[in-house]
């Protein structure tokens, strides 16, 4: 009697793994969900020790300082790098050399509209006369190549955002010449004919440098800021050379890593 009861009581009592018995009656309980996998803890370190690609879209705008000061810049196009040393100790300038790229399709500056501007003309004999020229003006558009770009990653505690500067330089090309100057032809003033020749170019380099941070917001995807001084000369392969002296251009882009 005393071992009956106690496998009644054994047999009520049981219940294993995916369910539960009830009588003849068998409760089958769902098995819990899979987890979904936890972010890095350290997304910073993990793209410093694998070396990692990165590449994604990004937008740029900029204006001129100085006499340029009343150009404006907008860019936009996709960049390609990878970092390719191990972490090199200098101190406070401990880091990691990436060097990568970008192509912009999209590249667009905005000057003032064409316009005439008083200044001193000199006549073929010598003489210096007051005359109003024309000069050009307006949008232009073009590509631009920046085949070279040296970035230093600083070493960082930080597991979110990667500090960096760089250095690079660049080429574009403009469907007009620019920057606009004088607009070359002849012109009649005070009685006399003056030959113009203000052309400049419509290849342009671009040397330039900055600094600025990722921040990882997710597993291998950071939103990237960046500040650089960017200088667009011709190198005198135009008849004139005016060039844009001085820009400041802000940088917003969206990587991938790999």
């Amino acid at each position: 009697m005393l071992l009956l009861i106690g496998a009644i009581t054994a047999a009520g009592q049981t219940s294993g793994g995916m369910g539960q018995t009830t009588g003849n009656t068998v409760i089958t309980t769902p098995a819990p969900p899979p987890s979904t996998p936890p972010l890095p803890l350290n997304p910073v370190a993990e793209a410093r020790d694998h070396r990692s690609w990165e590449f994604g879209p990004f937008l740029n705008w900029g204006s001129g300082v100085g006499n340029r000061s009343d150009y404006k810049f907008f860019w936009g196009g996709f960049a390609l790098s990878k970092v390719v040393s191990p972490v090199v100790h200098a101190g406070i300038l401990s880091g990691q050399f990436e060097f990568g790229g970008n192509i912009m399709p999209l590249w667009q500056a905005y000057t003032p509209p064409a316009h005439e501007q008083e200044s001193t003309c000199v006549t073929p004999s010598g003489q210096k006369v007051v005359c109003s020229l024309p000069y050009g003006g307006g949008t232009f558009r073009g590509v631009s190549l920046t085949p070279v770009i040296f970035r230093w990653n600083l070493l960082t505690r930080s597991r979110r955002i990667q500090p960096w500067f760089q250095a690079a330089g660049g080429l574009i090309y403009t469907t007009h010449k620019f920057p606009p100057n004088i607009l070359s032809g002849q012109i009649i003033e005070n009685g006399v004919s003056l030959n113009l020749d203000g052309g400049t170019c419509v290849w342009n380099f671009s040397p330039q440098g900055g600094a600025g941070v990722h921040f990882f917001f997710a597993e291998r995807r950071s939103i990237d800021v960046g500040v650089s001084g960017v200088h667009i000369s011709s190198a005198s392969l135009g008849d004139r050379n005016p060039g844009v002296n001085a820009s400041i251009q802000v940088q917003v882009g969206y990587t991938f890593w790999r």
